[in-house]
């Protein structure tokens, strides 16, 4: 009995969204319980600005606002740097598609 593999090339356009950590914070934390960025901002110490460029994707979690958002939410210290080191992974995964592949891992 002999075993095949099989390839299927998914075009990227019909990849499934990959969410920021800004796209869960909105829409798991502030949204439900109509918190504005601002109002987040100011409960963490940190300039609005910060939230709002998280939010929209055009600003990574760092380590800082990370520790604050994790104390502010109740959640284990380094929860929205995990949500921000998938998306960053994933999105790399993409850029890189078959490059990536041609990589033959080590045998022990």
């Amino acid at each position: 009995m002999s075993k095949s593999a099989t390839t299927i090339e998914i075009d990227p356009r019909d990849w499934l969204p990959n969410p920021t950590a800004g796209d869960i914070l909105l829409e798991e934390f502030l949204k439900p319980i109509g918190m504005s960025q601002n109002a987040l901002a100011r409960a963490i110490g940190v300039p609005p600005r910060r939230i709002n460029e998280i939010v929209l994707g055009k600003r990574a979690v760092t380590a800082d606002t990370d520790l604050r958002l994790s104390r502010y939410w109740g959640m284990s210290e380094g929860f929205f740097l995990r949500l921000q080191n998938s998306y960053d992974l994933m999105e790399q995964k993409r850029k890189m598609g078959a490059e990536l592949d041609k990589i033959t891992p080590r045998a022990a």
